[in-house]
């Protein structure tokens, strides 16, 4: 049964109507607020075929304004200089074979893995552990780095990562309901951003079938995305 609180919420929304980003920020800014901070999420369906390999959407995007969480980064490196640059840019965890022994044994406390290119040859074998959890290190994704203290302040101030799903589906956080409508809008228009200019050349017809905004706890707000001309 949806709480009161959703219903209150689903009052505000135009269930047919998109809504320019501006407005459906602003919607939901009206919403009731949850007891905790929410986050926000943008949802993409998308036209392509995700068993295609050249249809694949993937990527990173910088948030202007941060995702507002405390994200918690895994540096995978020798000791020496580039171990001692990433602690110093703020790595929560950085070692070696000691990280490695401790992710083969089931750890995976820890948000973003980053590696050296040296440090891949052992961290690959990783693949099962961390593949299914998202958080194998990737040179697409920027996770794979001589410069690791670039690659953690960059996740620390809040770039995302996208990736599409089986069913073509696309989810990005965007930052938390405490924000300002304007922070909202412009993180939402990064992503936007990012994800059409990632459209594969192989892909026919309309790319982006469907864009909502929502909170944590609150219905979606179909988002217009034709000013993005994602067509």
């Amino acid at each position: 049964m949806p709480s009161k609180r959703y219903k209150k919420a689903l009052e505000l929304v135009d269930k047919k109507k998109q809504y320019p980003l501006k407005s459906a920020v602003e919607v939901i800014a009206k919403f009731p607020k949850a007891k905790f901070n929410e986050t926000l999420d943008l949802a993409f369906r998308l036209g392509v075929d995700p068993k295609q390999s050249d249809q694949m959407v993937r990527g990173t995007v910088p948030l202007p304004h941060g995702s507002g969480k405390t994200v918690r980064v895994l540096v995978f490196a020798r000791s020496g200089p580039t171990a001692d640059a990433a602690r110093t840019a703020g790595a929560e965890y950085v070692g070696f074979e000691d990280m490695i022994k401790k992710c083969q044994e089931g750890w995976s406390d820890f948000d973003v893995a980053i590696a050296t290119p040296e440090a891949m040859a052992e961290v690959r074998k990783l693949g099962k552990v961390l593949g299914p959890r998202g958080l194998m290190p990737n040179p697409k994704t920027g996770t794979v780095t001589e410069d690791t203290a670039k690659a953690v302040k960059e996740v620390k101030a809040g770039r995302v990562e996208f990736k599409i799903d089986k069913a073509a589906n696309i989810h990005v956080p965007i930052g938390k309901a405490s924000f300002s409508a304007t922070q909202i809008e412009e993180n939402a228009r990064a992503v936007i951003e990012a994800i059409v200019k990632a459209r594969p050349h192989s892909a026919k017809g309309t790319y982006i079938h469907t864009c909502t905004l929502s909170a944590t706890m609150s219905p979606p707000v179909s988002v217009d995305v034709k000013e993005f001309a994602a067509h």
